[in-house]
């Protein structure tokens, strides 16, 4: 497997791959995939294996620590160095689920955030995942103002 970074051609699998892993409510649409892809391809990142994109990461940096639901809707360009480094969507083909592959995803991601100094990697997730997140070394900060979805979201946090 290997982890690269988004092209436009990626764009048709990550929406199938997106629609398996979240409500039609959460899920990223395909404009905003295309958003994500223009503006924030250096912190948009897929996992290929046989050459098919079998999951994806993605988010754009922030100055603040948590997520906020206007991030749905519009990115803009990332600033070269600090900041927050955002997840704002990890999924991996249900038929590839259970190799590890979300967890190489957000290394991958932390690893370039490293890089390029970011103080944290922020992210939001559904109770029912904050045991999987925890295991990767991100702390529970508490229930999200987020809204996204008409869901319960939790602030996890992992500093850099």
């Amino acid at each position: 497997m290997i982890i690269r970074q988004v092209e436009i051609t990626d764009l048709p699998t990550l929406l199938e791959i997106e629609n398996a892993g979240f409500t039609p409510e959460e899920a990223a649409t395909e404009a905003a995939f295309r958003e994500r892809i223009a503006n924030i391809p250096d912190t948009f990142f897929v996992a290929v294996e046989d050459d098919q994109v079998v999951g994806l990461i993605n988010g754009p940096i922030v100055n603040v620590r948590y997520i906020s639901d206007d991030l749905f809707d519009t990115v803009l360009p990332n600033p070269p160095f600090g900041g927050h480094q955002t997840v704002l969507g990890v999924a991996v083909a249900p038929e590839q689920q259970g190799k590890g592959i979300a967890s190489k995803l957000l290394k991958h991601l932390e690893d370039e955030a490293r890089k390029a100094k970011r103080e944290t990697v922020t992210l939001t997730c559904r109770a029912e995942l904050i045991s999987f997140y925890e295991k990767l070394g991100y702390i529970n900060e508490g229930k999200s103002k987020s809204e996204h979805g008409g869901i319960e979201w939790y602030n996890l946090v992992k500093e850099l």
